[in-house]
């Protein structure tokens, strides 16, 4: 064809026809456009502008994470410009990574919605009642971990059941004159025991999200060193109160929590077992696995049934419940005093809902937009390359995970983003190896969110220590399921026990 009828052709294209044209084109044009591979101090300058940022920018000045996060993108972001790479490339890694990690996006705010559901219908408040009337002041530090492991575990809050059950048990011990540093870290060991494996926990949630595992299995699969590290920490205790002899009450404190429970719900009697199915329907739907946002919704509906007709909370106030979260003014109960009730209800109960969630997404969807930047150019591939040749086996792997979450939770002192870096850059160097990815989410836990609250310089540590009264440094040592779980992390990663291969189907993948 001449290049006059050329020209004739493109004159009959209609409008939208020119613009896909153009569209096609571009796209050509861009791939014709070489892309070079990054040099090793490239590959490595996002990361170290990351570290760098929020080394800087939040431990010392104190600034929000976010921007921080979005700084170090746009550093990736150059130096994917830099190696040829144009700005839809960058934009369309991101949408894929963002779309990917939509699922566990989701389940993030369902997971707001069945906290604020569960307390409006009594079952959080039922199962933390129950769990207070077991207190021995025999045992106050075991006790003291299993309940608290209960509290957390039923509302997915570390620094919730500390701040509230954890300081009941506080007054426990100086009622009793026991080592306020030994109950100190059973409380802090049980919180976090109950934290790691709740589906209502954001940490919990952000593990699985960051490695693109489904959210029971990644629970699951954590028993594996958390169980032990759990029986380990209660065997101490009950060491320890064997040799010790224990006296004293338990507190007002704690009574005045009871009471105000009883009032302010209906716990007993046939109620038991309603308030009990939400706990049922997605412990059942977890062990049959079914999918995960289907089974919180049917949970998070019979809760609030429970709130309407068993509670007697106003249908608009059950609704406000499972968006903005539950609030001790939505009880109806003539026997409950709005007025004269104690802080630690309101510190316990008052949360929840749908917008509870929104701070947690936005770090989230900041850390994915570095990560999606970032993997437009074969940066990380270079980096786990350089990883593999110095790691040669499984255990050397579970080493260089376990270094690079402590290094990365002592260097930024948060939590959600020391899961998601990690868990994004060593993902593809467990794939490699054949192992499951499920191994690397329980590993990225065992050594960040169970050992920031045993570093003295971290918000979790610092608010332990706040809550408690007691010292970091002080209760790290009978905090031990929080830093024994490295340890198991350790021998299993050694032995290859509880380490999980890549299924040899695809239907399998990543279940």
């Amino acid at each position: 064809m001449s290049t006059n009828e050329d020209v004739e052709f493109q004159e009959k294209l209609t409008p939208a026809q020119q613009f896909y044209a153009d569209e096609e084109a571009a796209q050509e044009e861009n791939k014709s456009k070489e892309k070079r591979e990054p040099s090793l101090f490239l590959a490595l300058l996002p990361v170290i502008s990351l570290v760098f940022f929020l080394g800087g920018g939040y431990i010392v000045w104190g600034l929000p994470v976010e921007p921080l996060l979005i700084l170090a993108a746009v550093i990736a972001g150059f130096v994917a410009i830099y190696l040829g790479y144009s700005w839809q490339d960058i934009i369309d890694s991101v949408a894929a990574k963002i779309a990917k990690t939509m699922p566990a996006i989701l389940i993030l705010i369902t997971v707001g919605l069945l906290i604020g559901t569960w307390m409006a219908g009594g079952t959080i408040p039922m199962l933390i009642y129950y769990g207070l009337l077991l207190i021995d002041p025999r045992f106050l530090a075991v006790i003291a971990l299993v309940v608290t492991a209960i509290v957390s575990l039923c509302t997915g809050t570390s620094w919730g059941s500390a701040g509230t059950i954890g300081v009941a048990f506080m007054g426990v011990a100086l009622g009793m004159g026991a080592n306020p540093a030994v109950v100190a870290g059973a409380v802090v060991a049980g919180a976090y025991f109950g934290d790691k494996l709740s589906p209502l926990s954001d940490t919990t949630n952000i593990a699985s999200l960051a490695v693109g595992v489904n959210l029971f299995v990644h629970i699951r699969h954590l028993l594996w060193t958390t169980l032990p590290a759990f029986l380990v920490s209660a065997t101490v205790y009950l060491i320890y109160g064997f040799t010790i002899k224990q006296e004293g009450e338990v507190p007002q404190r704690v009574t005045d929590i009871l009471t105000t429970l009883d009032t302010a719900f209906q716990l007993h009697g046939w109620y038991v077992v309603m308030l009990l199915l939400p706990v049922i329907i997605v412990l059942g739907g977890s062990m049959m696995k079914l999918p995960t946002i289907p089974v919180m919704l049917l949970s998070g509906f019979v809760a609030a049934f429970n709130a309407i007709a068993l509670q007697k909370i106003a249908f608009i106030d059950t609704v406000n419940a499972a968006v903005n979260g539950f609030n001790t003014e939505m009880v109806t109960s003539s026997a409950f005093d709005h007025e004269n009730i104690i802080e630690d209800v309101t510190k316990l109960l008052d949360r929840g809902g749908m917008n509870s969630m929104m701070g947690t997404l936005l770090i989230c969807f900041c850390a994915i937009t570095f990560a999606g930047v970032i993997s437009v150019t074969p940066s990380l591939n270079i980096l786990i390359e350089h990883l593999l040749r110095i790691v040669k086996s499984t255990f050397g792997l579970i080493v260089a995970t376990i270094i690079t979450g402590v290094s990365t939770i002592g260097i930024t002192s948060n939590g959600q983003v020391s899961l998601l870096i990690p868990g994004e850059m060593l993902r593809e160097a467990y794939i490699r190896r054949g192992l499951h990815p499920k191994n690397l989410s329980r590993t990225i836990e065992d050594s960040v969110t169970v050992i920031e609250p045993i570093l003295p310089w971290t918000a979790a540590g610092a608010y332990m220590a706040g809550t408690l009264g007691v010292a970091t440094i002080e209760y790290l040592p009978w905090a031990v399921s929080n830093w024994i779980a490295i340890g198991f992390a350790l021998l299993w990663g050694l032995t290859g026990i509880g380490i999980e291969k890549l299924p040899a189907t695809k239907e399998e993948k990543y279940e």
